[in-house]
């Protein structure tokens, strides 16, 4: 290993070459879900202290730099989730800093003690209050929860890699060696309660994130767009700084996007590392599987020709 210079980043890869290896902003059980597409242990990694890539990777300066991506990203979900982040950029620097340690220490008493208080969950599909109780929140300053008589809307950050369609075993799948075979979307999830439905499925969720992988089922299944709605990622606010990453999304990346789509079909979907049955209900991947910036992370695998 290279002695570490003060004035360089220290940056990661998978296997000495993946670029995506260096996204430290990106949770790195996301990067083990997508890089590894036959998971294996242990996980081999080189850590770089020199040559820093700074025309593909936003450089990591310390600490600091992952504690407020993080926050960045708390306060992006929260203005999802509430419609605005204020219940996050409220918080005093000592709450700041006390959630930052117990997500650095694994501490999940900690954590949920003051994640509790900023009312982001848990998501719920009945999302219909009594009038008076909307009325009353109207006239409050605290933040609206899941279930305050809006329609719930999850936080959602997709992951879509490309494999080959004629894959017979994930170990065969050609490594990922650039943002090419990536797609990242920012896309959240609208959940609307529907009378008869017991419950939205994980397929339906993707289904309506991604429609362009997912081709019209002749059977009389009604289309859930019209109750499970993904709108446009969250206008603009002030309290909210876009982070890094997000500059994937862009036009380039929705003509690659749409590009896989004409060739593509899903084969595999894991969500912290599980590999989940499509039938599973999507609420309960959002409230047992987000990571602790209320996001739920999915990586997608999708089969293209």
């Amino acid at each position: 290993m290279a002695e570490r210079r003060d004035d360089e980043a220290a940056w990661s890869a998978e296997a000495a070459r993946r670029v995506w290896g260096g996204s430290w902003y990106i949770p790195i059980g996301v990067l083990y879900d997508l890089l590894c597409a036959d998971p294996e242990r242990p996980w081999n990694l080189t850590v770089h202290f020199r040559r820093y890539p700074s025309e593909i990777l936003t450089p990591c300066d310390g600490e600091d730099s992952a504690k407020w991506s993080y926050m960045n990203s708390l306060k992006e979900a929260a203005f999802i989730i509430t419609g605005n982040s204020k219940n996050v950029m409220n918080m005093s620097q000592a709450d700041q800093g006390a959630l930052w340690q117990s997500i650095m220490k694994g501490n999940l008493d900690r954590y949920m003690n003051i994640s509790t208080r900023l009312k982001l969950g848990p998501f719920e599909e009945d999302c219909l209050v009594r009038t008076s109780s909307v009325e009353g929140q109207q006239s409050s300053e605290e933040p609206e929860s899941p279930g305050s008589g809006k329609p719930c809307r999850v936080p959602v950050r997709l992951y879509v890699r490309s494999v080959q369609q004629d894959l017979y075993d994930l170990e065969d799948a050609v490594p990922v060696s650039d943002w090419d075979s990536i797609s990242y979307i920012n896309r959240p999830f609208e959940v609307r309660k529907e009378e008869g439905r017991s419950y939205i499925s994980l397929e339906h969720a993707l289904k309506t994130l991604l429609p362009e992988f997912f081709s019209s089922k002749a059977s009389g299944t009604p289309d859930d767009s019209e109750h499970a709605q993904t709108p446009d990622s969250a206008p603009g606010d002030p309290d909210v700084t876009p982070r890094s990453c997000q500059k994937v999304e862009s036009t380039s990346s929705s003509q690659q996007e749409a590009d896989m789509a004409n060739k593509g079909k899903v084969k595999l979907v894991r969500v912290q590392g599980i590999e989940l049955d499509m039938d599973i209900p999507f609420l309960w991947v959002a409230n047992n599987l987000k990571n602790p910036e209320c996001y739920v992370h999915i990586c997608v695998y999708v089969g293209i020709r």
